[in-house]
Formats: C-alpha cells, sequence, structure tokens
C-alpha cells in the first residue's frame, strides 16, 4: 500500500541542521520548508486560485470547524471534495477544529469523548469528537489531516498539561481507527506539552509509535516569547522522526520562519501576512512598512523596491495607501498578494540557503537588514 502523504529528505544544511525535503501528496509535490497561506472558509481572504498560483503558493490550509459550520461537510462532500468545491488543484491541509473549539467558545467543557461547547456565530449547542473530526475532514478530503487534541492555555500547570497530552494521545488513537481514507488522506499527529520538556517527549513518543505520516509541533505561538517556543522547538524535533514532515503549527512571522527551519521544520502556516495585509501592514525587505501613514500619500515607490511582485510591479504606496484608507478592496487583494509572496519568496531564499549550507549566515543578514536586530524593533 503506497502511503498517501510521503516525505523525501533531500539535504540537511550542514551549517544550522535545517532541511531541505519534498512532501508528496494526492495532488502533488511541494517542497520544504514551506509556507502555507490560510485558506479558513475555503478561500485565501480576497485572493483568487489562480493568484495563489502565480505567487508560487503549492498548499494552502482550510478550516474543519469554520468549514463544519458554514456550508457543512455534507454539501462539500457533495460537491466532490474541497478541492473542486474551490477550484484548487494543488495540496490542502485541514486542521481538526480544535483550537478554534478551545480559542473560540467561552462555555466548553472538555470530557474523555470530546468537547461540548457552543457555536461561535449563533450559540447553539455543539460537541465534537475524535471521531467527528475524521468524518468532517474525510468529508473534505483534503491531502493532509490533523488530530483532534487538545489545546491548553499560556501557561498551564504542569498537572494539566500532564493530562491533557494523555488525552491528546488517547485521542490520536481513536482518531487513526476512525480515518476511513487512508489511502487518499495522510493524517497527522499533534505534539503538545507546553513548555516541559517531559511532557513534550512523552507527547512525541506516544505519537511516533503509533506511525502517522506526519508530525505537527502544537501549542505555540499562543502567548509565549519568541525564545521560550524556540526552546520548545529545540528538544522537541530531535524526537521526531527524521523520514517524516514536521510542521510548526500557526507561525507566520519572518524571523520565526527562519528560526523554525534552523530548528528542523519543514511546514508553517499562519493568517497573519493576510490579515495585517487587510490593515495596511506590509512585510517588506527593509522591515514593517504602514503604508496607511500619511507619509506616504505622495510617495510613488513600490511597497518593496526589492520586491518583483505583482503588486510592486504595478502600483505605487501612494495608490495603495488610498485604497486601503477608503476600504476598496482592490487595495486588500494587492497588499495580500505582496505579504503572501514576501513569505513564499522568504522560504525559497531558506531553501537556496540550506542547498549552499549557510542558513545561520542568511539569517544574520536578513535579521540585520530587517531590523530584528536592533533594539526596540518592531515585529508583527
Amino acid at each position: 500500500m503506497t502511503a498517501a502523504v510521503r516525505y523525501e529528505l533531500i539535504k540537511t544544511c550542514k551549517q544550522s541542521g535545517a532541511r531541505l525535503g519534498k512532501v508528496h501528496t494526492p495532488h502533488g509535490v511541494f517542497e520544504t520548508p514551506v509556507f502555507m497561506p490560510v485558506g479558513t472558509l475555503a478561500t485565501v481572504k480576497t485572493m483568487s486560485p489562480e493568484e495563489l498560483k502565480d505567487l508560487g503558493a503549492n498548499i494552502i490550509l482550510s478550516n474543519t470547524y469554520h468549514l463544519w459550520l458554514r456550508p457543512g461537510h455534507e454539501i462539500i462532500r457533495e460537491a466532490g471534495g474541497l478541492h473542486k468545491f474551490m477550484n484548487w488543484d494543488r495540496s490542502i491541509l485541514t486542521d481538526s477544529g480544535g483550537f478554534q473549539v478551545f480559542s473560540l467558545s467561552d462555555l466548553r467543557k472538555i470530557t474523555e469523548e470530546g468537547v461540548h461547547f457552543r457555536n461561535h456565530l449563533n450559540g447553539e449547542k455543539l460537541f465534537l469528537s475524535p471521531e467527528g473530526a475524521m468524518e468532517i475532514q474525510n468529508a473534505l478530503g483534503s491531502d493532509i489531516m490533523m488530530a483532534f487534541d487538545e489545546c491548553p492555555p499560556y501557561p498551564a500547570e504542569y498537572e494539566y498539561m500532564k493530562s491533557s497530552v494523555e488525552r491528546t494521545s488517547r485521542w490520536a488513537e481513536r482518531c487513526l481507527a476512525a480515518h476511513e481514507r487512508p489511502n487518499d488522506q495522510g493524517l497527522f499527529g499533534i505534539v503538545q506539552g507546553g513548555e516541559y520538556e517531559d511532557l513534550r517527549r512523552q507527547s512525541a513518543e506516544d505519537l511516533v509509535s503509533l506511525d502517522f505520516p506526519g508530525y505537527a509541533v502544537g501549542g505555540l505561538s499562543v502567548g509565549e516569547p519568541k525564545d521560550v517556543m524556540n526552546r520548545v522547538l529545540e528538544f522537541t524535533t530531535p524526537y521526531l522522526p527524521d523520514n517524516k514532515p514536521r510542521y510548526l503549527m500557526g507561525v507566520g512571522s519572518p524571523d520565526s520562519l527562519i528560526d523554525g527551519a534552523i530548528r528542523g521544520i519543514d511546514m508553517f502556516d499562519c493568517v497573519l501576512p493576510t490579515r495585517i495585509a487587510r490593515n495596511g501592514t506590509l512585510m517588506t525587505s527593509q522591515g514593517r512598512l504602514v503604508v496607511r501613514n500619511a507619509k506616504y500619500a505622495r510617495d510613488f515607490r513600490p511597497l518593496d523596491e526589492n520586491c518583483d511582485c505583482y503588486t510592486c510591479r504595478n502600483y505605487s504606496r501612494a495608490y495603495i495607501r488610498h485604497l486601503v484608507k477608503s476600504n476598496e478592496t482592490f487595495g486588500f487583494r494587492l497588499t495580500s498578494y505582496h505579504n503572501l509572496y514576501f513569505l513564499v519568496n522568504l522560504m525559497e531564499q531558506v531553501k537556496q540557503a540550506i542547498r549552499e549550507d549557510r542558513l545561520l549566515d542568511f539569517r544574520e543578514e536578513f535579521f540585520e537588514q530587517y531590523g530584528f536586530n536592533k533594539p526596540g524593533a518592531k515585529n508583527f
């Protein structure tokens, strides 16, 4: 039996230990390290599939919880699956819905069977279990599915986190048992454990023993300082197998993409680039640029003079500022295109630095140029 999702390790950077690889899925192959644009409701906000392909995206992410609520997974199943429904013929990853259950609902009750909570849209009582998350994702037909896990808050007490890790391991077994399309869809496990090294090790060992085709590191980018995230990655990734992809969930700032790759991560996703784009905040080679600011009203240069994306080739800061200030959708499209292109292109530069065994040098150069090394530097 051929695995639905397979990882191919091409090279390890001699300077940093970062990995260059390929992930093979039923809808194509994508190279890693990779940033995945987020299309929560079967669309990357303001972007068409053709634009996503044009800027170089080969895999996007959609959200199980939100698509379950609307339009409903049965409608998407009837449409022939998520790929046909949204006209995207490249790879798709769906998260389990667990993070949304824990972050969007104030009233929830965790039991061994699953989670009781209220619909954040209308207050309706809902229940989601590992089996339910698998049923929804099987209907969506994504290339990569995520196991249903418990997402503890940061910080969390040790005993609570230990109990949570053990429950997540039990739920992972139930997810595997309920997964009805293993030949068509790969299912990744999610390593939890907060900032506790022994719990991360326990979680990783539990999940690796179940032989998932890939593993995510969850419970990070939830409010902890970046040095804590980096430290957790440093002691967690060594417990994960070299022949499987490693996915850091919910991370999308440029510095964290580079630092994550250095620590052995292959896949990243985040709503950050499109969310801040709609507020007029841009990622550029010279750092953060807020195009809404008055000083750009008569600035007829591109957003980034070192960028060759569609936006920067064709439009000025002054024009984009006018559109964003006027709440014109085209302005949000242009800024979203640029930010996504910036991160996709950044990962191309990371891959090239791995090929040349110089990722640590690249990090130093990028941080210096971007301003991350300056006191009081603004991040996202």
